[in-house]
């Protein structure tokens, strides 16, 4: 099943699918009822540690996505239930950040799509 990635803040779609907030932290100014999730998954975002040291900064995105990477493979019974749902369903990642080409939901995409 294809695996979607959104904004948070963007209308809900009804092609999204399941959609699952991969955020560690609520997305600023956004109710729930806004947010319209399905749920929300805050264990497979990336440790504070590392979420904090890549700051959104594209020149550090290839070694944020290898040590993203490397936490998760750490965690595999975390990252298990979202495979699973993923391989019956639609599933629209979503996040908070601004930039949408780097950013966790991104780089989970591909670690779904190629473990």
């Amino acid at each position: 099943m294809p695996i979607f990635v959104r904004r948070v803040y963007d209308p809900a779609q009804p092609s999204d699918g399941r959609r699952i907030l991969v955020d560690r932290v609520w997305p600023r100014g956004l109710s729930k009822d806004k947010a319209a999730l399905d749920a929300w998954m805050r264990d497979v975002a990336p440790s504070t540690a590392l979420r904090q040291w890549f700051d959104h900064r594209p020149e550090r995105w290839d070694i944020f996505r290898q040590r993203y990477r490397a936490e998760l493979a750490l965690l595999p019974a975390v990252l298990e239930p979202l495979r699973d749902l993923a391989a019956k369903e639609h599933v629209t990642l979503l996040f908070g950040a601004r930039d949408t080409v780097h950013n966790q939901a991104v780089a989970l995409k591909d670690i779904l799509e190629n473990p």
